[in-house]
C-alpha cells in the first residue's frame, strides 16, 4: 500500500486531477473539501502528505496549515500548497504559516508528483 497523501480543494474537477496524478505515481489519496474536512480526515487517516488549495469556503489554506502545525501528531506532516495565487505575498503568508512548498495552478501532474516525491519517499 502507498503513502497516503490528503488532497483538500473545493473543486471535484482539480481534487480529481490531483488524485488521478498521485495514484498514478502509487499514493494514496484521500480527499476534502475544505480545511475543516480536512482536520476531520486527519483525525480518521494518517497522512504522509497534505496538498491544499488556498481559498476555499469554510476554512483556507493558510487556516488549515495553522491547524495541521499546532497539533502535535502533524506538526512536521509536509504540506503543499496547490493555488492560482502566485503573489509573494501569500507564498510568504503560506510559509510563515507553515507550508513546506508552493505549486502555482495550472500544474503539470509530473510537477506535483515530483515535488510529492520530494516530502513523501
Amino acid at each position: 500500500m502507498g503513502k497516503t497523501i490528503l488532497v483538500v480543494d473545493d473543486s471535484a474537477s482539480m481534487r480529481q486531477l490531483v488524485t488521478f496524478a498521485l495514484t498514478g505515481a502509487g499514493y494514496e489519496v484521500v480527499s476534502a473539501v475544505h480545511g475543516k474536512d480536512a482536520l476531520e480526515k486527519m483525525k480518521a487517516a494518517k497522512v504522509e502528505m497534505v496538498v491544499t488549495d488556498l481559498n476555499m469556503p469554510e476554512m483556507d489554506g493558510i487556516e488549515l496549515i495553522k491547524n495541521v502545525r499546532s497539533n502535535a501528531a502533524s506538526k512536521f506532516t509536509p504540506i503543499l500548497m496547490l493555488t492560482t495565487e502566485s503573489q509573494e505575498s501569500r507564498k510568504l503568508e503560506g510559509k510563515q504559516a507553515g507550508a513546506s512548498g508552493w505549486l502555482v495552478k495550472p500544474f503539470k501532474p509530473e510537477e506535483l508528483v515530483g515535488l510529492v516525491q520530494k516530502f513523501v519517499k
